[in-house]
């Protein structure tokens, strides 16, 4: 009698899904959200900017996030783009000991609803996003600059920033006020060659003679 072939073994169920994915599945099934995905374990989420506050309150108030802290709110620069910043909201539940980051899309002149009355704390962040950034916030009752002088022109994490910013901050002897100056580089740029910065320095005329100069006092001195 020949030998009958082995019946095939039934194929393996597939795993159950993970905690992330299970919430990345809820999170991606509310109002105001336009897709999610886990990304190096953490839950992205890309929401429509005029649905936030909803769906934060929803993040915060609904049991199967419970997400009750607002860790951070930051900015991100994109000058290529037509709505150029993101403005990411990283979220934390201490009672499910999760975390979520939620992020929309602005420029510099479409407001994003404040998430203050859901978070207090979030009035510092915001207002660090609207000084760093230029990023505003509709709703936010204390909308100003955090780290820089009230003075201050412009916003120094934009991507069009220039590196030495407008203006510069000096004590004035004469009116014995702080005041502000355009900004004036005193001297030329030094060329280095990034490998012995301080070696390869280029010398500037006299620079040899006042090298001379000092390496003979110190002989004199002995």
């Amino acid at each position: 009698m020949a030998d009958e072939p082995a019946p095939e073994a039934a194929p393996a169920p597939p795993p159950p899904p993970t905690p992330a994915e299970i919430l990345a599945a809820d999170a991606g099934s509310l109002p105001g959200v336009i897709s999610t995905q886990i990304d190096k374990g953490e839950i992205v989420v890309l929401a429509e900017r005029d649905a936030l506050y909803g769906l934060m309150s929803t993040l915060c108030d609904d049991p199967r996030f419970a997400f009750e802290q607002v860790m951070d709110i930051c900015g991100v620069d994109w000058p290529e783009r037509e709505e150029r910043f993101d403005v990411v909201y990283n979220l934390l539940s201490v009672s499910l000991n999760h975390r979520l980051r939620v992020i929309v899309t602005t420029d510099e002149t479409k407001p994003v609803p404040s998430v203050h009355g859901i978070w207090p704390v979030a009035t510092w962040w915001e207002r660090e996003a609207w000084d760093m950034y230029g990023i505003v916030f509709s709703g936010q009752p204390d909308l100003r600059r955090i780290l820089t002088d009230y003075g201050f022109e412009g916003h120094p994490l934009r991507k069009d920033f220039p590196l030495t910013g407008y203006v510069e901050v000096r004590y004035d002897e004469d009116r014995k006020a702080v005041v502000y100056d355009k900004v004036k580089l005193t001297q030329d740029f030094r060329n280095f060659d990034f490998v012995s910065p301080w070696e390869a320095m280029t010398t500037l005329p006299g620079d040899e003679k006042v090298h001379t100069e000092r390496a003979e006092e110190a002989k004199a001195k002995g």
